[in-house]
């Protein structure tokens, strides 16, 4: 069942990227800025890649359309709720939710993103909502059986990894790891994507997000993580953040106002906490 979800999941993801596009939304309403549209159209669409729990993850057992949840589609919805309208989720490939933004397709990513100069550069970034003081990080998941010849970057010399492209994760693996020593790096639109290319032995490793390939192995046994060999963090990209078409200010605006007040309040790290729990009772 969770593979059939994901192959009809997968064929939604390459319909909405095939959907037109909305370059400029307040030039289609008549409206000054993207906030003033959203207002008169009555929704807000905010793109995400819906594989990354606890923040944004799949409940097959709801009604249709309501399927994607997690600890940003709480905060997604809380924006909607202080713009007074509609919360329309669009769940996409990651490289599309990131595309989408900076040709402002849609009105918000929140998707995890990290910072990173790179996307500074194309879209509004806003203020970080969450933050772990306790990060655990990136690493490498590999198969259990192979875990213990790995004790260093070096140990991957000749083997196969793969990363999520576009991310952070990416990043690190490209920056910290000598990749011309690799025997190939591949690149996939969807984290769970690489996790299951390790099970099924298509590659020795997957770049990833301690906290998130945790949750994932504990719903797939045979994988773990490498938890004693981690990638240096660079502070600069700590936290994650709301993707906003450039020029948007009016709108970043806004959601760093609601960013404050949950971040503030804990409402942010109540969401997150819960949604880890439940996705570890769903097994995503």
């Amino acid at each position: 069942m969770k593979k059939f979800m994901t192959i009809v999941l997968a064929a939604t993801l390459s319909l909405s990227m095939l959907a037109g596009c909305t370059v400029n939304a307040a030039s289609n309403t008549g409206a000054e800025n993207r906030l003033e549209a959203i207002k008169e159209r009555g929704y807000l669409e905010v793109a995400t890649e819906p594989y990354f729990a606890p923040n944004e993850f799949i409940d097959a057992s709801k009604p249709a359309g309501e399927q994607v949840i997690g600890s940003d589609i709480e905060l997604a919805r809380r924006i909607a709720e202080r713009l007074g309208v509609e919360l329309k989720i669009v769940p996409l490939e990651f490289s599309a939710v990131l595309s989408s933004v900076t040709t402002g397709k849609y009105d918000m990513a929140i998707s995890a993103l990290a910072y990173m100069p790179s996307r500074a550069e194309a879209m509004e970034l806003s203020k970080a909502y969450y933050i772990n003081p306790n990060s655990e990080g990136y690493s490498l998941m590999v198969r259990e059986e192979d875990a213990d010849q790995y004790k260093a970057f070096s140990d991957f010399d000749g083997k196969k990894i793969v990363c999520q492209s576009g991310s952070l994760q990416e990043l690190y693996a490209t920056t910290q790891m000598d990749t011309s020593k690799l025997a190939d790096i591949a690149r996939v639109s969807a984290t769970t994507d690489g996790y299951l290319m390790v099970s099924e032995k298509k590659v020795d490793a997957a770049v990833c997000a301690v906290a998130n390939a945790k949750l994932y192995c504990e719903a797939n046994p045979g994988l773990t993580v490498l938890t004693d060999l981690r990638f240096q963090e660079d502070e600069e990209f700590s936290g994650t953040r709301v993707g906003i078409p450039k020029g948007e200010t009016e709108l970043l605006d806004l959601v760093n106002s609601v960013i404050d007040e949950v971040v503030e309040s804990g409402e942010y790290l109540q969401w997150y906490t819960e949604y880890q729990e439940y996705a570890a009772k769903l097994g995503v």
